[in-house]
């Protein structure tokens, strides 16, 4: 299996690689703009990784503060957002459970593919480091604000197969009052070599029976869930 705490701390260029052919039927930003309107709200980012999402919605919110805990990844994400000429964006490295924010100083807090590794890493005692993760998100979060989370529901599938590992973590999630919806956010690819390259780079060798060839290309599909709660 690939080594993802070693990908994360020094291979974002062949993360962001990945990254960046996933969701090309653009569902992603509809999908969260459904939940709430992201003009001129204050936005807090965990796990931001290479920036995906927070290149998404800079353009949009009024300011966005992402952190992770690879400086390395957020290298990366700094300078995509340099380039963008954008300035209403702060990076820094930090821990979902200790954030460097004021309390109730943001109207969304959006997590994407990320808050999942407290359960992976954990796996003795996930259920008490969410609860400090969200114990810190509500405390940064304003009244009437959007949690928003992104997480897998089942690479290499056209319909949702949540892995069972995470299962725990999305009934946690029912259980604190989310709501859930999923969306399509398939990767293509301009070559089934490319694509074989880097779904074994993240997934391993096991994924390339899943790459399909499509009308729309090359293909790997990838359902996602994103789960919201406003905070009253």
């Amino acid at each position: 299996m690939p080594n993802h705490p070693k990908i994360y701390s020094g291979q974002a260029d062949n993360y962001e690689a990945l990254v960046s052919r996933e969701d090309h039927m653009h569902h992603i930003l509809p999908a969260l703009l459904q939940i709430t309107s992201m003009n001129d709200l204050d936005v807090v980012e965990l796990g931001a990784g290479t920036g995906r999402l927070t290149m998404l919605l800079a353009p949009l919110v009024k300011s966005i503060k992402s952190f992770d805990i690879s400086q390395h990844m957020l290298d990366t994400a700094q300078g995509k957002l340099v380039n963008s000429g954008l300035k209403n964006w702060d990076i820094n490295v930090g821990d979902h459970r200790n954030i460097n924010v004021a309390d109730h100083s943001a109207d969304v807090v959006i997590s994407g593919w990320s808050i999942c590794y407290i359960v992976v890493d954990n796996p003795d005692r996930w259920k008490m480091e969410l609860d400090r993760t969200f114990h810190e998100i509500r405390r940064i979060i304003r009244k009437g604000g959007y949690i928003i989370l992104l997480e897998t529901l089942g690479t290499g599938f056209e319909t949702p197969e949540p892995p069972p590992h995470l299962l725990g973590y999305y009934e946690y999630l029912k259980k604190a009052g989310f709501q859930q919806t999923w969306i399509r956010t398939d990767y293509q690819f301009e070559s089934m070599d490319i694509a074989r390259s880097l779904s074994k780079f993240f997934f391993g060798d096991s994924m390339a029976e899943k790459i399909i060839n499509s009308a729309d290309g090359v293909i790997l599909p990838e359902c996602t869930g994103i789960w919201w709660r406003k905070n009253e």
